[in-house]
C-alpha cells in the first residue's frame, strides 16, 4: 500500500503516519524507486497506534505498547502493569477537567472569553477541554487528508459532548471551521472548500488565503499583528477574529 491507501484504511493522516515513521514507531518497505510500501500489518500497527494515541497514551507509552504487540513471547504482567499505570493518569485527567470546568465558572464574572489552543489529534487533554469549553472553531487546510482528520476530530468532539451534556446539562457548540493558507487557484483546494459548505454551511468561515506574512510571523515565532500590522494577513486575521466574537455572543 501506498501512504494514501495505509491512511483510508489506517484512519491516520499522512502527516502522522510520516512521523511515526520519522521516530522508528513504523518502518514500512521502500519500493525500488523508493516510494513507501506499507504491509497489512502495518496498517494495524498504525490503527492501533491511532487507538492508543486517542486514548491518551504518550509517545513513549505507544513504543513500549508497540514493542509488546511486536513481542510474542510477552508477559500479559508487562501489558497489565501498563495499562494499570495509564488508568491512573486517566483518572487524574479526569480530576483535571472538573478542575478546569469549576476553575473557569468562578472566573465567569470577570473574563470573556478564555482560548485553548490545541493540536488537532484526538487526547484525554481534549476531553477536558470539551468538558470545560462552550464552543469550538476548527482550522483546516483545504487538503484531503486534512480533512479526512478534521471529520474524524469532529466525530470524537460529538462523543465527548454527549458526555459534557449528561455531566453538566450544557451544550458543546461548533462556532465554525476556518479554511487556513487557502489557494483558491488550485483545483484540490477550490473543491475541498465546496464540500466543506456542502457539509457544514454557514458554519464555514471566509477562508484565510496563503500569504507570505503567515510564514514570516510563524518563522520568528510573532503574531502577524506584530510582525506586519497593515498586511492583508492583519486584515485576514482580524476580519476573524470579528467572526468569532460575533459568533460568541450567541453562546
Amino acid at each position: 500500500m501506498n501512504i494514501g491507501e495505509v491512511s483510508r484504511a489506517s484512519g491516520l493522516p499522512a502527516k502522522t503516519i510520516r512521523y511515526y515513521e520519522d521516530i522508528g514507531l513504523v518502518r514500512p518497505a521502500r519500493e525500488a524507486n523508493g516510494y513507501r510500501d506499507f504491509s497489512e500489518q502495518d496498517a494495524h500497527k498504525l490503527a492501533f497506534l491511532g487507538r492508543s494515541r486517542s486514548l491518551g497514551f504518550t509517545i513513549e507509552d505507544c513504543r513500549t505498547l508497540m514493542s509488546l504487540y511486536e513481542d510474542r513471547d510477552r508477559a500479559s504482567a508487562d501489558v497489565k502493569a501498563l495499562a494499570s499505570e495509564h488508568l491512573d493518569r486517566i483518572a487524574q485527567k479526569i480530576d483535571d477537567a472538573f478542575a478546569i470546568y469549576d476553575r473557569l465558572r468562578e472566573l465567569s464574572d470577570n473574563i470573556d472569553t478564555v482560548i485553548f489552543d490545541t493540536s488537532p489529534t484526538p487526547s484525554l487533554l481534549h476531553g477536558a477541554i470539551y468538558l470545560a469549553t462552550d464552543a469550538i472553531i476548527y482550522p483546516t487546510l483545504c487538503e484531503t487528508f486534512s480533512l479526512q482528520g478534521l471529520l474524524k476530530t469532529m466525530q470524537h468532539r460529538q462523543q465527548f459532548a454527549d458526555n459534557r451534556k449528561r455531566m453538566t446539562g450544557r451544550t458543546l457548540q461548533t462556532l465554525g471551521v476556518v479554511p487556513t493558507m487557502y489557494r483558491g487557484k488550485t483545483v484540490e483546494h477550490s473543491e475541498n472548500l465546496r464540500d466543506l459548505r456542502e457539509r457544514f454551511g454557514a458554519k464555514v468561515w471566509q477562508p484565510l488565503p496563503l500569504r507570505i506574512s503567515w510564514s514570516e510571523a510563524n518563522a520568528m515565532r510573532r503574531p502577524v499583528f506584530n510582525v506586519a500590522p497593515h498586511s492583508a494577513a492583519a486584515a485576514d486575521a482580524w476580519t476573524t477574529i470579528d467572526r468569532a466574537m460575533t459568533e460568541m455572543q450567541h453562546v
